[in-house]
């Protein structure tokens, strides 16, 4: 990503804040795939939440139930919350696509709707470096908004922004491509809980290695 594209990101959610989490805490989807990922995990497995915004839910609910947890933001606002609402997690400010990843290090790596703001390529080569960092049989659960729109402009929770997604088809290719397999998929549409929000289609992606 270019570096002004990279410090858009950390400047918009730097503004979002807390806002986010109250905007997006209703997704029972959200809730059900991670509650799907706890089934799947070992006790006292490490996991990787990438994209981590203020830590809830997925970083609470993970590390609740005594899992190893390192969440990685771009945005310093988001990890200072972090720190402070989920201190059974690590939480480190950091652009992921620039954060070294040891091989097989990780039983499972979340990425909930963190992808929107990256290039294609970056999606792919992002998608194929984590793939590489799951243990044999570890879990990749991805989420995206899966509209086919490359580096439109957007209004997001009053932040301009500029979004990259791919359709259905090639979004579960992103994980099919580097030898995952998918192992539950499920779609929905979702509002967020904030004034003039509008529907959007939500894509649950619950992949192995």
């Amino acid at each position: 990503m270019a570096e002004g594209h990279q410090h858009a990101a950390a400047e918009a959610f730097d503004a979002i804040g807390a806002d986010y989490e109250a905007a997006f805490a209703g997704s029972a989807a959200h809730r059900d795939s991670l509650n799907r990922l706890l089934e799947r995990l070992d006790p006292h497995s490490r996991v990787l939440d990438v994209g981590s915004g203020t830590g809830r839910p997925t970083a609470h609910t993970l590390a609740a139930a005594g899992h190893e947890v390192l969440g990685v933001d771009v945005s310093p606002v988001m990890v200072d919350l972090a720190s402070r609402r989920v201190p059974g997690a690590s939480f480190r400010r950091a652009d992921i696509r620039e954060v070294t990843l040891e091989e097989e290090s990780f039983d499972a790596v979340c990425v909930y709707f963190s992808f929107l703001q990256m290039s294609r390529d970056e999606q792919r080569s992002l998608v194929h470096r984590l793939a590489g960092a799951l243990r044999p049989g570890g879990y990749l659960v991805l989420a995206t908004v899966p509209l086919d729109v490359e580096g439109v402009s957007a209004v997001f929770m009053g932040q301009e922004v500029r979004v990259t997604s791919f359709g259905p088809e090639a979004f579960r290719a992103l994980a099919t491509d580097v030898g995952l397999t998918v192992v539950h998929e499920y779609d929905t549409v979702f509002t967020p809980d904030r004034p003039g929000a509008v529907p959007e289609p939500h894509l649950f992606l619950e992949c192995r290695r």
